[in-house]
């Protein structure tokens, strides 16, 4: 179940909290990866995966003075929700997810 949040937390910055979406499954992650293995992988992936869809969100919005942004950052956004659903039903069921597309910054 933790697993799963660790995925599902990310949505805090989706709901206006400033880059929740890191630190939502980072306190998760932080709190949790000691005692349960499962909890440990899964966060990590998570917070890969949130860093890196952070990183590409800048150029998105940098050529958003160009009109292109908007449609990026809607694209990169519907992707990101998408992903983090099915990892996160992944999570619940048990299974790992690997993010595609994700820069693996914590190993």
């Amino acid at each position: 179940m933790w697993a799963m949040f660790t995925h599902l937390a990310a949505f805090a910055g989706y709901i206006g909290i400033p880059f929740g979406n890191i630190v939502g499954p980072l306190v998760i992650w932080l709190v949790k990866k000691e005692t349960m293995p499962m909890v440990d992988t899964h966060g990590k992936e998570s917070l890969n995966f949130q860093i890196s869809v952070s990183i590409y969100a800048i150029p998105c919005i940098l050529l958003a003075f160009v009109c292109v942004g908007f449609f990026l950052l809607a694209g990169l956004g519907i992707f990101a929700i998408v992903m983090i659903i099915m990892a996160a039903i992944k999570a619940n069921r048990g299974q790992f997810h690997r993010y595609p597309l994700t820069i693996r910054f914590i190993k």
